[in-house]
């Protein structure tokens, strides 16, 4: 029984660069809800998410999304859609600060309002960027030839999985920001209708590789195969997670954004253009 526990514990791959980040985030937190009153529903959000990027790249889960595609889907699905959505569903920013020093704090603060950070931001945070950035990885590591070499190489592997949690993140931070424009970085209207334009492209592309009638990835069959099942079948439930559970994520967060819309709305805080000159006028005479 032991052993059993032991095995899905103890990591794959293990990474000191991925443990050390993942504690730091953690004790960082747990700090600021020390100092700060953080509601039950923000902090239970905040761990189950790091819980699943813990699951998803430090557990023997990793063993089977190397060694099977529907696995593998799975494990991208968590990474860059309902881990990073449920990590900014619980805004935690200002208690992620709030966990650090002093001194930490004026540093971060002062190098935030420097010209390097606020041109850094400018560029990559830029909504444009961020939304293309967070579909194209979808596309990107779905082609035969990146899907290979991902597989056979671990620095790819690596950097294709923090990928995917980076931008999941700063996507789910445009697209849930709870603040007007400005100063968020786009509209509560586009907030709410982003999702449902990023999960088109992801639905085409999980409805080619579930209706594909050849093995799209051999390289799972070259590493060796997790599970004794058939190779489309195993596919076509790829493609399928794909399709319908990252697109319902999706919707998720466009609910969520547009909550936060009609919250703005009710406190009066959406910026309101002034009437024509015309308009103005007439409503004088």
């Amino acid at each position: 029984m032991v052993d059993t526990v032991l095995k899905w514990i103890v990591p794959w791959e293990f990474s000191w660069v991925f443990l050390l980040a993942f504690i730091g985030a953690a004790w960082l937190y747990a700090r600021g809800t020390q100092r700060l009153k953080v509601s039950p529903a923000r902090q239970a959000a905040f761990w189950a998410g790091m819980a699943m990027v813990y699951v998803s790249l430090h557990t023997y889960f990793d063993y089977f999304a190397e060694h099977e595609f529907f696995m593998h889907r799975i494990q991208q699905v968590l990474l860059h859609h309902l881990a990073p959505l449920l990590l900014i569903a619980a805004y935690p920013g200002t208690v992620l600060r709030a966990g650090l020093p002093l001194a930490w704090r004026t540093r971060v603060r002062r190098a935030g309002r420097s010209l390097t950070w606020r041109t850094f931001a400018a560029v990559v945070f830029n909504p444009a960027f961020v939304t293309l950035f967070f579909v194209a990885l979808i596309l990107v590591w779905l082609i035969t030839d990146m899907q290979t070499l991902a597989m056979l190489d671990w620095r790819i592997y690596r950097a294709m999985n923090w990928s995917m949690v980076l931008s999941g993140l700063s996507y789910w931070w445009l697209v849930l920001d709870h603040r007007p424009k400005p100063p968020g970085r786009m509209s509560p209207g586009w907030r709410v209708l982003s999702p449902a334009i990023t999960m088109t492209p992801q639905i085409v592309a999980g409805a080619i590789v579930t209706f594909s009638k050849t093995d799209l990835y051999p390289i799972f069959e070259i590493c060796g195969r997790a599970f004794t099942m058939n190779v489309l079948t195993g596919q076509l439930i790829g493609g399928v997670i794909m399709w319908v559970p990252a697109a319902m994520i999706e919707s998720i967060g466009g609910l969520l954004a547009l909550r936060q819309w009609l919250r703005l709305s009710r406190n009066g805080r959406l910026s309101r253009r002034p009437l024509p000159v015309r308009r103005q006028v007439v409503a004088r005479q």
